[in-house]
């Protein structure tokens, strides 16, 4: 699977966005006459190979009329319809066209809850500014033109402090920012100042399918974006692009340690987390603080169902808190077979996968059909045994 794997180690903006895909490009010249052909109003783009703390990377800057906005006197304010009509009316793909009506879609609600007033009356101000909409629709085109089936995302450094804007004084993140980062890993860092902005907070939760560190990917080239700010860090968003292929499947691993709970009342819970969908469930003995004998939980699940689980293990067990961690898993695809024996109708769990088949019949099958018949189990396996030789 061709993926895109950006790292945002010194956040995300909208330029820094265009950067880093630009430098996927194999000629990141292409970016001007692509951009500047959509037909956004007076719009010139320039292309810049720049560094940052010796690293090379390219820099896209917007022109409006000849000048940057916010450094002019461009204090244009618009409507999510209007940002929209302009979208609409651009020469690009219709694909293009949604994604960057649906990243301004994510801002507007941000920006109507930051100031709690309807979608309708919000009015954009810096991310209204068209090079604001040429940084989005940019990074839209970008990743149509790169061919990206998968888009995943590092943790996003914020940044703290203050930020000066058209509301004046804001802390970092941002309130629209906060609000776009919701239920995406996201930390301070220890320098001040703006890492994050919302364009780039909206770009990630639109495309990004997941925030953790890089999978394990055959990547084919690195792209780095520049930004326009002087941190004691590099101001840069990287990209890498290449092929996960099928990958294994990621789960999750969540694991409590209990000493104070009744073990009866413990051992159900293994019962109830695969009835609630996990993959897997354990328990094992061990020693806790003061000598103590207690219990380790073990449960794995996929990454979807992990904070409903952790949810679930903290209602029904004594713990105040669980473990998570990320880890890949070697699966074996399974099917159930039904063989008909002298003692009736088996169930039969047929795993196969990595040049591998094993096959075992159903634990409640075979003491059913012992009770039934009054034999032994493994009088019912041999015959199970017995038929499975027989269809091979």
């Amino acid at each position: 699977m061709r993926t895109l794997y950006l790292e945002c180690n010194a956040g995300a903006s909208g330029d820094m966005m265009l950067g880093a895909l630009t430098g996927l490009l194999d000629d990141p010249g292409e970016l001007k006459p692509m951009l500047e052909s959509a037909g956004i109003p007076g719009i010139r783009v320039e292309v810049e190979k720049g560094e940052t703390f010796g690293i090379a990377g390219i820099r896209v800057r917007i022109l409006v009329d000849g000048e940057e906005e916010g450094h002019g006197h461009h204090h244009t304010h618009r409507s999510l319809s209007n940002i929209t009509d302009i979208i609409k009316g651009l020469d690009i793909s219709d694909g293009a066209k949604e994604n960057a009506v649906a990243v301004y879609r994510l801002i507007a609600d941000a920006e109507a809850e930051a100031h709690g007033e309807p979608v309708d009356l919000v009015h954009f101000h810096e991310v209204g500014a068209l090079d604001a909409v040429a940084d989005i629709v940019g990074t839209c085109m970008l990743i149509e033109r790169l061919k990206v089936e998968r888009i995943i995302a590092s943790p996003v450094r914020t940044g703290f402090g203050q930020v000066h804007c058209a509301h004046g004084m804001l802390p970092i993140p941002a309130p629209a920012t906060a609000s776009l980062l919701k239920g995406i890993p996201a930390y301070a860092g220890k320098e001040e100042g703006e890492f994050c902005t919302p364009t780039g907070a909206a770009l990630l939760k639109h495309f990004a399918s997941e925030f953790t560190n890089m999978p394990r990917m055959a990547y084919e080239k690195v792209g780095y974006g520049l930004g326009s700010k002087k941190f004691d860090i590099p101001d840069m968003l990287r990209a890498f692009i290449g092929s996960t292929g099928d990958g294994l499947p990621a789960i999750d691993e969540i694991v409590c340690d209990i000493d104070d709970m009744v073990p009866e009342d413990l051992g159900g819970m293994v019962d109830r987390l695969i009835a609630e969908g996990a993959l897997d469930a354990s328990l094992k003995n061990c020693i806790m603080k003061k000598g103590r004998p207690g219990f380790e939980l073990t449960c794995l699940c996929r990454k979807e169902d992990t904070e409903r689980l952790s949810v679930y293990i903290l209602a029904h067990t004594s713990t105040r808190g669980v473990r998570v961690s990320g880890a890949e898993r070697y699966e074996m695809l399974y099917r159930f077979d039904e063989i008909d024996t002298e003692y009736g109708k088996i169930r039969v769990k047929v795993s196969e996968g990595f040049g591998i088949r094993k096959q075992k019949p159903e634990f409640e099958d075979l003491r059913k059909a012992a009770e039934d018949h009054d034999v032994s189990l493994n009088e019912v396996r041999r015959a199970v045994q017995k038929d499975s030789e027989n269809r091979n």
